[in-house]
């Protein structure tokens, strides 16, 4: 009968995507890996680094319980909100209700989803960072929404030109997406930024979403743009365990703002999945209470080692990198001598044997920068150094 499946036609919002480039990257990189190449992956970050030993006991401990299989409340347990709440006031001293400001996500990226429906029609425009996290601009795409983007540049630390913003045609932004400290630049958040965040919106109505799952990376002073007087009646911000927390496969993030904005996204999250794996939120929730010296080793101490060889291999590179920047990648511009970076990243690929990313995946603005992963351990970093520092002699 042949292949009646050439007949179906997929919907036409599959036009306006492409499969994510790391998607399709790393089966090119599996490929090369079943060849024998052996290739280094700096270029995705996913912590390699366990979570804490309570949180995997608790995760066991729950797992046997035999009453601990049923589906969970859309609206995450009891025990993981106020968890998260904890988490805001220890670090960020941000109050916030546990039974109304809060939100437990799968993962921020299905935060994405779940509030740009809630907040964006057809047609509606999204403000969307260049260079940014790719999936704002495509699940928006998907949406239906329309991609309204604003500049980041190294001249301005990668923070929004408040000045350029109030010039640009708004009508119909519904939404602006925001990402600091930044993926992929490393700009740092700034109270001043955040200050002209809060204004911003409240004057335009526009409400700002900011995504900050890196503020605990290489950084001492992790900041929230719910510090800000206001922020909560015209802001949300996402944050996540992946990162800090070593969690990315657990799938635990949150979303916090005013009850009204919380209670939107749960309407739309309650008709789209079913809640958590109870042994993940209350593992979730022990992970929350991880000391001090936890954070400290691994957000600061480890990624500092990696870091700096990162550094050695951006030079190796010739590319030049902002040394203020945070998180956990290193965000660098490639020599004015190469015509784009995927040129620089192809090379190394497959001469070096080292997986790198080039930055138009993240905008126009990215386009001569590459990004290298500190999420491999210190051995695989300084193999990566060695096979770059023999691909790039002369």
């Amino acid at each position: 009968m042949g292949d009646r499946h050439a007949d179906i036609i997929p919907a036409e919002r599959l036009n306006t995507v492409q499969e994510y480039y790391f998607s399709r990257k790393l089966k090119e990189v599996a490929r090369l890996n079943k060849e024998g190449y052996d290739i280094v992956s700096l270029a995705i970050g996913s912590p390699d680094q366990p979570p804490s030993e309570p949180a995997i006991q608790t995760l066991c401990e729950v797992a046997h319980r035999p009453d601990a299989h049923g589906y969970q409340p859309t609206m995450g347990t009891p025990e993981l909100r106020t968890a998260m709440a904890g988490f805001y006031k220890r670090w960020y001293d941000v109050t916030l209700d546990p039974a109304t400001e809060i939100l437990p996500l799968i993962g921020s990226k299905e935060g994405i989803l779940h509030v740009t429906l809630a907040f964006v029609n057809p047609g509606d425009g999204v403000l969307v960072p260049d260079p940014g996290y790719p999936t704002y601009t495509s699940l928006s795409r998907i949406l239906g929404a329309r991609i309204v983007n604003y500049n980041l540049s190294a001249d301005n630390g990668w923070q929004p030109n408040f000045d350029e913003l109030e010039k640009m045609d708004l009508t119909g932004v519904k939404l602006m997406w925001t990402n600091y400290p930044n993926m992929p630049t490393g700009g740092d958040a700034s109270m001043d930024t955040y200050r002209r965040l809060v204004d911003f919106a409240q004057r335009h109505r526009i409400v700002v979403v900011n995504d900050n799952p890196y503020s605990f990376i290489l950084n001492k002073h992790p900041k929230s743009l719910l510090q800000v007087e206001g922020a909560k009646a015209c802001c949300i911000e996402f944050n996540s365990m992946s990162k800090s927390h070593n969690m990315p496969g657990w799938r635990v993030g949150l979303c916090a703002s005013n009850p009204t904005f919380i209670s939107w996204i749960l309407k739309i999250k309650s008709n789209v999945d079913s809640g958590t794996f109870r042994g993940l939120q209350l593992a979730a929730a022990k992970a929350y209470d991880n000391s001090d010296e936890w954070h400290a080793k691994a957000n600061y101490d480890t990624y500092l080692r990696r870091r700096k060889v990162a550094e050695q291999i951006m030079c190796a590179l010739g590319c030049s990198y902002d040394p203020a920047q945070v998180g956990m990648f290193l965000w660098g511009r490639i020599p004015d001598g190469l015509d784009d970076a995927e040129q620089l990243t192809e090379r190394v690929l497959h001469q070096a044997r080292v997986f790198i990313t080039p930055g138009f995946i993240f905008g126009e603005n990215g386009r001569r920068y590459v990004r290298i992963s500190l999420c491999a351990d210190d051995e695989r970093m300084k193999e990566a150094l060695h096979r770059i520092n023999s691909c790039m002699q002369p």
